[in-house]
């Protein structure tokens, strides 16, 4: 069995590290900055799931090391565990828990009792999905129809606005799916996620190439009237086509009021111009990978596609979904 051998970086080193990681650079650049293979810093990131651990700072409840030192003379000088705690205004049952928890009156020594008290605080706090078992399910549920960590986060705010016990972020999501040590959920949810990546990429990550699902070569309709522009009004669609190979191309309108989606199959052609319904491309590319002759899925196939996306709540519309954001304007015009 090969073990692999513990990357060592200062605590400065660490900060560059993820901020590097941050800022989007990639794992050989990262690697190449501290003179390791990539290997090791993925192995790094990835006990993290690439998600930048909080600062850690002492609790001002916590025990500080000036008074442990203080705890370690009384002992010394034969004080009474009473004596002791009336002199550093704790309770009792303080000083003693410390006291027992590092070695006893004989064997309490300040620096190593401080140092491990700060050892055990490493170690991983139970999350909130594991002890809530209906917010775990309903994260669950979600995932499995493909909506995005943020997407649940946010609608989950506006489904339960009064329950403080639905409140989870996004961040303990991809948590929850990264580290597996967890054991929250299932890592076969991860499947269901954009990218088949297993640790948490910046945003900043995409900047550096082409993004996803956009049409790089695409030419935009570019005489759009003033309402059209800022969404505001309902009714205006917006037409795109996605390309396969083989000449294979699926229609796509969008609703731009609600961002309400429908996908036409077409015979193969040479569109002259094409709109920029970037977002929405990359959305497709989840459920049509690039490289994939698109003739093969049928009407059937697309509308289900189709209705995955409309029932999935988007940030722009405030975490609504398309669907309901479209009957909400249709019934405001009867």
């Amino acid at each position: 069995m090969r073990f692999r051998r513990r990357v060592k970086l200062s605590a400065n080193q660490r900060i560059d590290m993820w901020c590097r990681w941050k800022a989007g650079q990639s794992l050989h650049e990262i690697g190449r900055a501290f003179g390791k293979d990539h290997v090791s810093i993925q192995f790094m990131f990835s006990q993290h799931g690439g998600i930048i651990p909080a600062a850690r700072s002492r609790s001002p409840l916590t025990l500080t090391l000036a008074e442990r030192e203080d705890i370690s003379r009384g002992i010394a000088s034969g004080s009474s565990i009473r004596e002791i705690a009336k002199g550093l205004q704790r309770a009792v049952s303080t000083v003693s828990r410390e006291v027992a928890r590092h070695g006893g009156r004989s064997q309490y020594r300040a620096s190593e009792a401080d140092h491990h008290a700060w050892e055990l605080a490493l170690r991983p706090k139970v999350s909130l999905l594991a002890i809530q078992v209906k917010l775990q399910t309903i994260v669950a549920s979600k995932l499995i129809l493909d909506w995005s960590p943020e997407q649940i986060s946010g609608w989950l705010k506006i489904e339960y606005p009064k329950d403080e016990s639905t409140r989870v972020s996004h961040e303990t999501i991809y948590r929850s799916l990264f580290i597996q040590a967890r054991g929250v959920l299932k890592k076969e949810l991860i499947q269901h996620l954009r990218t088949n990546r297993r640790i948490r990429r910046s945003r900043h990550s995409s900047d550096r190439g082409h993004r996803s699902g956009q049409i790089v070569d695409a030419i935009s309709i570019r005489e759009r009237p003033a309402e059209v522009e800022d969404r505001a009004i309902p009714g205006h669609w917006e037409g795109d086509l996605l390309g396969g190979t083989n000449n294979s191309h699926i229609a796509t309108l969008v609703e731009r009021h609600s961002r309400f989606v429908a996908l036409v199959k077409v015979h193969p052609q040479s569109p002259r111009e094409r709109g920029s319904n970037e977002n929405t491309n990359g959305l497709l590319r989840q459920y049509f990978p690039k490289r994939t002759d698109l003739s093969g899925y049928t009407q059937a196939a697309l509308d289900k596609v189709a209705l995955r996306l409309n029932q999935r709540p988007r940030k722009t519309l405030g975490f609504e979904t398309p669907a309901s954001r479209l009957r909400a304007s249709v019934a405001s015009t009867h």
